[in-house]
Order: C-alpha cells, then structure tokens, then sequence
C-alpha cells in the first residue's frame, strides 16, 4: 500500500493561549487560520500549528531535548532568519549554519520553550 499525506499540523501545550499565539503571529510570522475556544489554528506556508491551552501542563523547556517539535524545510533560510530577527523572535541557534547533515539551518524558541529548527538544503 502506498501512503500520501494529506496534511500534518503540530499539536502544542502552551501556558497562556494569548502569549503563545501572539509570539508565533507577531515573531515568527504565522497566519491565523482560526480559533476555537482555548486553541489558536496558525500556518506559517504549509507548516501548521495548533496550538491549545494547557495551563497545568509541564513548560515545554522542562523536558530539555523534548522540547525540539519540528525540523522545517524553507527555501531561503537567510532571509527566514532576517525576518524573524527583525520581528525580535527568540533564537536557540544564530545565525544560521551549514552542519554536516548538508542544511543550513537556525533555531527559534516560543515562550513556553518549544523549540523550532529551519533549514534549507544546502547545493551540493
């Protein structure tokens, strides 16, 4: 059996809705493509997010390595990078860096210490 994937959006615990969702919105640059009450459906191109509040749960940066949730592939890493710097997104990694894996890559980190990795393929 072949399999195709339809679509794929990441499901985050986040402390306070209002904090998390205005980070992604306002730093990281994501759409809102609709809200229910206690979640926030957001898309940054085809990399979406739901995210829903959870004010008991664990903050994301208390399960350390646990807390990477998504490797994201861009066209244009630098200029992906140059936007979330001038939006004033928190980083784990910058500027961005050619690893041995062949990416290019940086990471960001929400307020709730969910951590994001983009990256570009580099040309070989």
């Amino acid at each position: 059996m072949k399999r195709k994937i339809v679509h794929t959006r990441h499901v985050l615990a986040v402390k306070d809705l209002a904090v998390s969702a205005a980070y992604f919105k306002e730093k990281l640059g994501f759409d809102l493509d609709f809200t229910v009450p206690g979640w926030e459906f957001l898309s940054f191109g085809d990399f979406k997010v739901m995210l829903g509040e959870c004010r008991d749960a664990l903050w994301a940066h208390e399960t350390g390595d646990h807390s990477y949730f998504a490797h994201v592939l861009v066209e244009n890493v630098d200029d992906v990078f140059d936007e979330f710097r001038s939006r004033g997104a928190r980083f784990t990694q910058q500027p961005p860096s050619d690893k041995p894996w062949g990416i290019r890559e940086f990471g960001v980190v929400t307020p709730d210490g969910h951590r994001i990795t983009f990256g570009k393929v580099i040309a070989s």
